[in-house]
Parts: C-alpha cells; sequence; structure tokens
C-alpha cells in the first residue's frame, strides 16, 4: 500500500500519468518512460516505453533483424556439416523435427508479443514475468553472455573468409592483421548503432537482400545440376557403418540445427523499439519460415551433387563454395565466399545490436548494474553497448593467444542461449495452464500444447549439445551472481529469495565441479 500511496499522493501530479487495468492492476508511467504494471504492492513488470518515434522499426526492418541473425555463417557450412554425421534420410528427418520444434518457438514469441504487450525484451521478460527476478536475470545474463561471445566468432569467421583473396588473414582468421581489420569492423559497427538503431537496423535490411544473391544463384545451380541417382545414393546410411543407426545420425543433425535457428527470437528482443506490436510476431513467423526453407534447398539440394560421403569429407567452413565450385566452376567459390563475408557482416550488426538490447532492459529495471541503462541522445543503449564490444575487443585479443579457450567458451556460450529459450516456452504454457491473460471463453489448448512442444524441444537441443556443455555453463552463470547482487543492492532491493538462494548456491557448486572436471581433464568443450 505504501507503494501506492508514494505514487498517487507523492509524484503524480509531477511525474507520472497512470493507466487503470481493471480489476486489481494499475500502469504507472513516468516522465522517462518507465513503465511499470503493479498488482498489489508488486510491481509486476517494469518496460521502458520512451522510444523516439524516429527510432522505431517497422515491419520489414523486423523481418531483416530476424532473418539476418540467423543466416550468419551457418549457412555456409551447412553441406558439410549436416552430411558429415548423416545421410540424406536422416537429414530429412532432422529437418523435420527442427521445423516443428522451432516453428512452436516462433509461435511462442508471437503469442507473448501479444498477450503480454507490457514485456519487452523477449526472452529476458519472458523468464522473469514467469519465475522471478534471479531467473529472469539469469536468462538475460545468458543472452548477452551468448551473443557477444558469439559476435567474436563472427568477426574472425569474416576475416577468415577474406584470406582466400588475403592470404595476410590466416585460414583461421587470427593473424595479428586480422584481428587488426576485425577490431576496426567491431568499432565501425559501434558508431553505426550509437548514431541510431533505425539506421543500424535500414543498413541491416541491405545486408540482409545482399546476402541473399549469392544463397539464391546456388540454389538456382542446384536445381540445374541435381541428379536424382547421386541424392538417393545410401539414402539411409545403411552403407555406411560410421553413421550409426538412423536416430543417431538425427541426433547429430540437431547438433547442427542447435546453432543455425539462434535469432529466431530477435524481433522480440528489440519489441520496445516496433512500430506496431503486431509487427513482432509476423516478422519472428516469417522470417523463420523463410530461414528453414533457405536451410533445406540449402543442405538437401547438395546431395544431388555430391554423395554423402564426399559432402561429409570437404572443409567445415564455407563447404557451399565447395559444392557450388564442383557445380559451376572456380567462380562459384569466389561468389559464396563473398555471400560469407556480407552475410556474417550482417549478422554481426544484428546480434551486436541483441548483444547491447537485453542487458539495456534488465539494467532499466533495475536486474542489472545501471552502467547498462545509459543511453545516448539518439535513445541508442550506449552504456550496454560500450560494455559489451570492449568485452568483444579483449576476446579478440585472446584469440590471437589463445584460440583454443575461445572455441571452447564459444561452445558453452551457444548452449547457454537455449537456456532463455526453455524459459520462454515454459511461460507461454504457464499462461495458458493458469488462463492469465485469457478471456473466459478464449481457448487455451492450442498455446497450452504450443508452450509445451517448444519447452520439450529446447531441453532435446541441450541434450544434443551435450551435457557437458550445459555442466559448463555453470562457469558462465555463476559470475553473473555477484553481478545480480550488485545491481539490487544498489537498488536497495532484497537480492534473493529462499530458492533463488539455492539456484545460486546450485550455481556455483555446478561450476566448481565443472571447474574441477576441466583442471583434471575429465571435462572438455573440444
Amino acid at each position: 500500500m505504501q507503494k501506492w500511496i508514494l505514487y498517487f499522493f507523492g509524484h503524480m501530479s509531477a511525474q507520472y500519468s497512470v493507466e487503470l487495468k481493471w480489476p486489481f492492476a494499475v500502469v504507472i508511467v513516468d516522465h522517462n518512460g518507465i513503465r511499470e504494471t503493479i498488482e498489489g504492492t508488486k510491481i509486476v513488470s517494469s518496460t521502458t516505453t520512451a522510444v523516439k518515434g524516429s527510432e522505431k522499426l517497422g515491419l520489414i526492418s523486423l523481418i531483416a533483424l530476424v532473418i539476418g541473425s540467423m543466416l550468419g555463417g551457418g549457412v555456409s557450412s551447412l553441406p558439410q556439416n549436416m552430411a558429415k554425421g548423416a545421410s540424406p534420410g536422416a537429414v530429412m528427418i532432422g529437418w523435420l523435427i527442427a521445423g516443428v520444434g522451432m516453428l512452436a518457438l516462433a509461435f511462442v514469441y508471437q503469442s507473448l508479443s501479444m498477450r503480454k504487450p507490457n514485456l519487452d525484451a523477449g526472452p529476458y521478460a519472458y523468464a522473469r514475468a514467469g519465475f522471478g527476478d534471479f531467473v529472469g536475470f539469469n536468462s538475460a545474463w545468458g543472452y548477452w553472455l551468448s551473443a557477444w561471445i558469439g559476435n567474436v566468432s563472427y568477426v574472425v569467421l569474416i576475416f577468415g573468409a577474406l584470406s582466400y583473396f588475403f592470404p595476410i588473414f590466416g585460414a583461421e582468421g587470427n593473424t595479428w592483421q586480422a584481428i587488426v581489420g576485425a577490431s576496426i569492423l567491431l568499432w565501425a559497427v559501434h558508431t553505426t548503432i550509437l548514431m541510431g538503431v533505425r539506421q543500424a537496423a535500414i543498413i541491416n535490411v541491405v545486408t540482409t537482400i545482399a546476402k541473399m544473391v549469392p544463397i539464391a544463384i546456388f540454389i538456382v545451380a542446384m536445381l540445374l545440376v541435381f541428379k536424382l541417382s547421386t541424392f538417393n545414393f545410401d539414402f539411409w546410411g545403411a552403407a555406411t557403418p560410421t553413421l550409426g543407426g538412423v536416430m543417431t545420425q538425427v541426433k547429430s543433425t540437431m547438433l547442427v540445427t542447435l546453432w543455425v535457428f539462434i535469432g529466431i527470437e530477435g524481433a522480440s528482443v528489440v519489441s520496445a523499439r516496433a512500430e506496431k506490436r503486431s509487427d513482432i510476431g509476423k516478422a519472428t513467423i516469417i522470417g523463420f519460415v523463410g530461414a528453414l526453407i533457405i536451410y533445406l534447398l540449402v543442405s538437401m539440394l547438395s546431395f544431388g551433387v555430391m554423395t554423402q560421403p564426399e559432402l561429409g569429407a570437404l572443409p567445415a567452413a564455407a563447404s557451399m563454395a565447395n559444392v557450388l565450385e564442383k557445380a559451376v566452376g572456380p567462380w562459384g567459390s569466389v561468389l559464396v565466399r563473398i555471400g560469407i563475408v556480407i552475410s556474417v557482416t550482417g549478422a554481426f550488426l544484428s546480434w551486436t545490436l541483441f548483444a547491447a538490447e537485453i542487458p539495456y532492459r534488465a539494467a532499466k529495471e533495475g536486474m542489472m548494474p545501471r552502467l547498462f541503462a545509459k543511453e545516448n541522445n539518439n535513445g541508442s543503449p550506449a552504456g550496454s553497448l560500450w560494455i559489451t564490444n570492449i568485452a568483444v575487443q579483449i576476446f579478440l585479443i585472446i584469440t590471437y593467444y589463445f584460440n583454443s579457450t575461445y572455441l571452447s567458451l564459444f561452445y558453452i556460450a551457444s548452449t547457454a542461449i537455449l537456456v532463455p529459450y526453455v524459459l520462454s516456452g515454459a511461460y507461454a504454457f504457464k499462461l495458458a495452464m493458469t488462463g492469465e491473460s485469457y478471456g473466459l471463453t478464449e481457448g487455451r489448448n492450442k498455446d497450452m500444447f504450443v508452450g509445451l512442444v517448444a519447452t520439450i524441444f529446447g531441453i532435446w537441443l541441450i541434450y544434443a549439445a551435450g551435457s557437458q556443455y550445459l555442466l559448463m555453463c555453470a562457469l558462465l552463470y555463476a559470475p553473473g551472481i555477484l553481478v545480480y547482487w550488485w545491481a539490487r543492492n544498489a537498488g536497495g532491493e532484497k537480492a534473493f529469495t529462499a530458492v533463488e538462494g539455492l539456484i545460486a548456491v546450485g550455481l556455483v557448486v555446478a561450476a566448481a565441479v565443472a571447474g574441477y572436471l576441466m583442471w583434471t581433464g575429465a571435462l572438455s568443450a573440444s
């Protein structure tokens, strides 16, 4: 009650506007754009609504963010990645499972964006609303770590691809010349986003369109030279005992689909900047369907040009270039490698924005230190962006000296991002189960089913990625406990409930176990 008295009698006339929500909630918006939804005496959500009109993102920009973030470097490696451990038949089953699971997750983000319009910043906001502050913080922390560590791999991959034309960068993209070039690109993107999120999104639209050109040429070329006899060669992998049974092969494809669909939540992450709330769901579905079609065509048509053993033996990086070169000659390899540079640069731009946006939103709500909440005159999340890109710069330098250490952290971080996915699905399932945000006559069975499928699929992906990665994730999550305590203490709030304290202790114990096993060599990310 004290919170209500403070608002209504102490500050309302000077600082706040009020929206009543019947029967027991009130929404209070202050002049700094902080929107708080209060039920009883508890703030159940707090979001920033003051985004400049000029910084709003339309449907095309949102679609480009979703597709641009998913279609990074993964698509260029798909032919070899999928064929390495699976036959054509198993790959088809793998895409079917991935398609159903990721479609369910796409529907989850579409539904939540409309059913919970007061929640911005996607996976973080849903985890916090559904399972409490500390779980929400961990969703934001894991997503942030995954995003910026993944960005290190993007800039390294860009200069690895450029080494085909400029050998000075090295095949792995980690020579000192490559690190200098990557650093220049990093701070150029940084400056672009500081100029305004909308301007960065427009550039992302251009790069997304540009990256489609080599992919379209690849698909057309594959259709022209496709041979059914090559495609049907050892269709189920029976003649290749090293592949194992069909389900073993399918599991190996999950390890690939795990990476290529990361970014499906892109429109939800920047939901506070969308011109129309309905565009968030549309962009998510359109982006997912577009990416799925591209992935299917690139991976399956390659089996009609080269057999599974031939594809599996290709170099892992840029195997699309090798397949197109076989089909049309050397110019095909050159085209694909140029496309990789454009594609990964666009993905790097998208993920730099995502990496800054999530902690920015969390800091606005007191879940992360206020340093992350600072913004510049253009409405860009400047504080979060500086912290994020300084971290990327440090890791770029680390890759020059300790490449293997970077690779281990990248694989762990890629698994960490699945935790926010599972929590998003679980929150949608919880809403449908309890009936919260549903009308008396509104059917909930469909949303309940979709939420359950998305949750189970997320758990399956974690299993497919390997339990060792999940255990090592604790090494990244455990330091976040101190960051969370710092943020809550600065705001004068109690850091942990009893249950949250147990979760924190569990993370510390898991991190200690993982550290010990890695020290003894019993646990490895390689």
